[in-house]
């Protein structure tokens, strides 16, 4: 078992979920999260909210899985991924669980 952990914009909420259903990732979590890129200062400053700048209404997804079903949802990201309209990817990690409960 590994924790797979998926971040995505949310416009592509739905589409990251029928991934998920696709890859036969049945239970998992998921939350809204603001994120942030690091732009150079002279868009910062010329942005007209500044202190919002940089920031994209995110989503955090993540399960408690298989091996098997983590390949299959890597493959499917990856054809995602590979559209050339895509501009922010949809992102994956898999970590390794040592001990659970």
């Amino acid at each position: 078992m590994k924790l797979l952990i998926v971040t995505a914009v949310s416009e592509f909420r739905k589409d990251a979920m029928k991934l998920f259903k696709k890859a036969n990732v049945q239970v998992f979590s998921s939350s809204d999260i603001e994120g942030y890129e690091n732009l150079p200062s002279v868009i910062i400053s010329q942005s007209w909210f500044p202190i919002q700048s940089g920031s994209k209404d995110s989503l955090l997804l993540f399960s408690f899985t298989e091996d098997d079903k983590i390949d299959i949802l890597f493959e499917l990201i990856k054809k995602f991924n590979d559209n050339p309209e895509i501009t922010n990817p949809i992102r994956a990690a898999v970590l390794p669980i040592e001990q659970f409960i």
